[in-house]
């Protein structure tokens, strides 16, 4: 580490060539998303990935939201990969995170078809071994956290999209009343915690939905504990169902919570500020619909950043789908959240809350490594670019973490492709080489 600084930080304006946010990021709002949900009654989660709860990502995870759902810690093939041997370090560190945050966790998921270990999905079961198997995993994972979760999502995405019984492992083994079994053993384990059937697809009144309403009146009338109904709403982008409200509370009037487990909303890359905008108002609907209905629990988010997000990998091309940008800058969606909460409207920034300041680190006879710090307070930049003019001829002759140009005197760097986004009380820095002859004066940075 170089500690030698030879020159004076100057100050001054960055340009900002992309979408500068309108809106103070998430820090700065006057109240997190976690009390404005509970003033309202409601739960406002986010899937969480328990390596990264350190630092910004642990930071905002814990700040803004009350409720914490394991993105994949929890499954079948996560805590149990090889038969009789277990590995609860990230699902025990997510529910300790919680606990010292003050938030609920939502275990998921008990049975699903879906990563399940290999020993599990390629044996040969007789149907009572089957049924065995999967009452003792419920027992042996619900049974560590009994007490510590809120809620289960027992079972997961039982429905084809026509209404039909998803031909699975558990379907094939057992006939559909494996989703019976699957709920009065997750009621054994823990009778304290509440029990879901979980789909996607089931936002909106469609067939599947349907399915899905007359399963969980049959198993009320046949006294089988279930408790509520997980609506993932993976959504695309302006494709926010219009029955969505309606769908909640006819489930509601069954006698049962609802909960919008997993939402995100996806988007053909690259975004921009139409697609922001309506991604918004794809937010705010979601959120007011659940709202609108006082047995709808709450919301939770599939991933609060796109860094931690499941879209971009299993559909090429799209992504920008959760309420933070992958540098954790807010984008409209997360004030849409908030606004919808109850949170008040927010303010553009000031036109300085980003600056840019010019240093050097070191420098020798004939050379010098400088810097340029952009920094942001009071709004967020998503690109930047920068520029000067040196004052004795000095030369640029190497630059990293920015692309930089020099005609003549003048010096011109823009961000790099993973750099140029600045959040709010967050800032970015690149370096660079040059030569010089009898001074070095530091320039004053100006708008690109």
């Amino acid at each position: 580490m170089r500690s030698l600084r030879t020159g004076l930080s100057l100050a001054a304006l960055v340009t900002c060539l992309g979408t500068l946010l309108t809106a103070p990021a998430a820090h700065a709002a006057d109240t997190p998303l976690r009390d404005l949900a509970a003033a309202k009654g409601k739960v406002m989660g986010t899937a969480v990935t328990g390596s990264k709860l350190t630092g910004t990502y642990g930071d905002i995870a814990g700040r803004e939201f009350n409720a914490l759902t394991p993105g994949n810690a929890m499954k079948w093939g996560s805590v149990e990969p090889t038969r009789g041997t277990f590995n609860w370090a990230e699902a025990d560190q997510i529910v300790d995170f919680a606990e010292a945050h003050g938030q609920q966790v939502r275990g998921h998921t008990l049975v699903w078809h879906s990563q399940n270990p290999s020993w599990l999905t390629n044996g040969s079961w007789t149907s009572a071994e089957l049924s065995q198997l999967m009452t003792d995993h419920i027992a042996t994972e619900v049974g560590r956290y009994k007490g510590r979760l809120a809620t289960w999502d027992v079972v997961n995405e039982p429905f084809n999209e026509d209404g039909t019984y998803r031909q699975t492992l558990w379907y094939n083994g057992l006939g559909a009343d494996y989703i019976a079994q699957a709920l009065t053993a997750a009621r054994a384990a823990d009778p304290s915690a509440k029990l879901y059937i979980n789909d996607y697809n089931v936002e909106g009144v469609n067939a599947k939905s349907t399915a899905l309403y007359n399963l969980v009146r049959s198993l009320k009338e046949r006294g089988v504990p279930i408790d509520g109904v997980g609506l993932q709403a993976h959504l695309i982008l302006g494709q926010v169902p219009s029955t969505l409200q309606q769908n909640i509370q006819r489930f509601a009037d069954l006698g049962v919570d609802v909960a919008i487990t997993e939402l995100d909303v996806r988007m053909q890359l690259p975004s921009d500020s139409a697609k922001l905008t309506q991604q918004a108002a794809d937010y705010k609907a979601v959120m007011n619909a659940c709202l609108a209905v006082s047995r709808c629990v709450g919301v939770t988010v599939w991933g609060f950043t796109d860094s931690d997000s499941w879209i971009p990998s299993t559909f090429p091309g799209q992504g920008a789908a959760t309420p933070y940008d992958e540098n954790f800058a807010p984008k409209p969606a997360y004030h849409a959240i908030a606004e919808s909460l109850g949170g008040g409207t927010t303010t553009p920034p000031p036109t300085d809350a980003c600056t840019a300041a010019y240093s050097v680190s070191n420098q020798w006879n004939t050379g010098f490594t400088g810097q340029v710090r952009i920094a942001c307070s009071g709004a967020a930049l998503s690109s930047w670019k920068v520029s000067w003019t040196f004052g004795a001829g000095q030369q640029l002759t190497q630059a990293w973490n920015a692309s930089c140009t020099q005609s003549g005197a003048t010096v011109t760097c823009s961000n790099a492709s993973y750099n140029g986004t600045v959040p709010d009380g967050g800032s970015v820095t690149f370096g660079f080489n040059g030569s010089w002859s009898g001074s070095n004066p530091v320039p004053t940075v100006t708008l690109g």
